[in-house]
């Protein structure tokens, strides 16, 4: 018998507005519009309760990396819940999923990771983070290195901790955050800045502002770095070349620990298992999720090189810390099995050798249409932004909302992309066909006129 009700579309909407709060909603705004009520999906598309079928360029919330209606990710979590659908690992316990995943892990992340502690989504592993930084240096004999360095319109998670240690202001001030010992510097948008510097140049110096933070609060009192190899709901912030190895550089130096953030970029979004390993960095800390289950149930974690760990083992006693759901033996299961699709499939090769580079190239094109100023892509990660003028460069002001016009048209058009602010994102599903990345650009040419015609003078 389903376990879900059969009801029309209006009565879902109805019911949704008088008992669910929403995540990130404006409830006045939604509540004079109503909820789009989504009831399937299959492949790289979704489908609402009125029929319409959407292309999904946002893989959900950059997870569903496999696509949809994967009957072999469905099996492992009906097989796990019929022979153990829950346990913890607490007390001292394990279970088979859990550890056979961690082992899979170490076989794809870099050499200096072989520990991994599982949590029950990226905001959760980011607290995570917090807690076994700051536990590291205590153990190390320097309780005084608390502080960690993010960056201004980073997004981590809107937990107390995760959203302290992003940098988007609107949430600070609505939470009265960060919480303290967290700071922020510039981030590597070489196209929001005065362009002045070549890309190469702003990197560097982008770069360094995470070294003059350290002098500024002193090198032994900073724990650690954390940033996204790409920042996503920042609006795909994509780094010069020049910023990684000068990041990486400065961490050195000043031995603090490096976190690459992978909860978006992890398994195989840019096109390698990891952003960490696109850019050629060596992290102490990889907080994971999303894609890791490819959304279908959640799951999260850290990867916690051996620096970190071997004193978490051998120092620590008890570390006070983890989740009701930590390694939850059914996500567990999905993920063993998402993992062996994305090995068995080339999903990830396909992304860097195929599909990747053919989306980059019609994706590029859009430059050409007088409301893009900038287009960018990296693996199946890419975003363009919204303008007034290209030369020299004017913003719309934010009251014109040229952003969720152009999101609230590509509905209209059957395709779902993201807005933030004036930058439109796309990260669709890595089994994203020719055909399909063919009308992610052709509707997106339609909207992009059809919002020119309402924002022109």
């Amino acid at each position: 018998m389903a376990a879900i009700e059969k009801r029309s579309r209006e009565d879902w909407q109805e019911l949704d507005r008088e008992h669910h709060l929403h995540p990130f909603t404006d409830h006045k705004d939604l509540h004079k519009k109503r909820s789009r009520i989504i009831t399937r999906a299959e492949g790289v598309y979704i489908y609402d309760a009125d029929g319409h079928k959407i292309l999904d360029g946002m893989s959900g919330l950059w997870c569903v990396n496999a696509g949809y209606g994967r009957q072999e990710l469905v099996d492992a979590a009906a097989a796990q819940m019929q022979e153990l659908p829950y346990y913890n690992n607490f007390f001292q316990c394990a279970h088979p999923p859990s550890i056979e995943l961690a082992s899979m892990l170490k076989e794809v992340s870099q050499p200096q990771f072989n520990r991994v502690f599982f949590t029950g989504s990226g905001s959760e592993s980011n607290d995570t983070i917090v807690r076994m930084v700051r536990t590291y240096w205590d153990l190390m004999g320097q309780p005084g290195r608390h502080t960690i360095i993010s960056r201004d319109n980073a997004y981590h998670g809107s937990t107390v901790a995760a959203a302290s240690l992003g940098g988007m202001k609107p949430m600070h001030k609505q939470s009265g955050l960060p919480i303290p010992g967290i700071v922020h510097v510039e981030q590597p948008y070489w196209y929001g800045s005065d362009h002045s510097l070549s890309p190469d140049e702003f990197g560097i110096a982008a770069a360094r502002s995470i070294e003059d933070k350290i002098n500024e609060v002193g090198a032994d009192k900073v724990a650690a770095f954390i940033g996204e190899p790409i920042q996503g709901a920042g609006g795909v912030i994509v780094p010069p070349d020049s910023y990684r190895p000068e990041v990486q550089r400065i961490c050195d130096k000043y031995g603090i620990l490096l976190i690459s953030d992978e909860v978006i970029t992890g398994f195989g979004r840019l096109g390698e298992w990891f952003g960490a390993d696109y850019y050629e960095t060596r992290p102490d800390f990889m907080p994971f999720a999303k894609g890791v289950t490819s959304g279908y149930l959640p799951l999260g974690g850290v990867f916690v090189s051996d620096r970190v760990a071997n004193v978490l083992v051998d120092k620590a006693g008890e570390f006070a810390h983890g989740y009701t759901y930590s390694g939850h033996p059914a996500a567990c299961a999905v993920a063993i099995a998402n993992l062996k699709i994305l090995q068995r499939e080339n999903l990830i090769e396909r992304i860097r050798e195929d599909i990747g580079p053919y989306l980059q190239r019609i994706w590029a094109t859009l430059e050409d249409h007088p409301l893009v100023g900038n287009t960018r892509m990296v693996g199946l990660m890419g975003a363009f932004e919204l303008v007034k003028s290209k030369d020299p460069v004017e913003r719309f002001d934010s009251k014109v909302g040229v952003g969720g016009i152009c999101r609230d048209l590509f509905i209209e058009h059957g395709v779902c992309l993201r807005a933030s602010g004036d930058a439109i994102i796309c990260a669709p599903p890595f089994t994203l066909s020719y055909s399909e990345a063919d009308q992610i650009v052709e509707v997106t040419r339609t909207v992009l006129d059809k919002a020119l015609e309402i924002v022109k003078p």
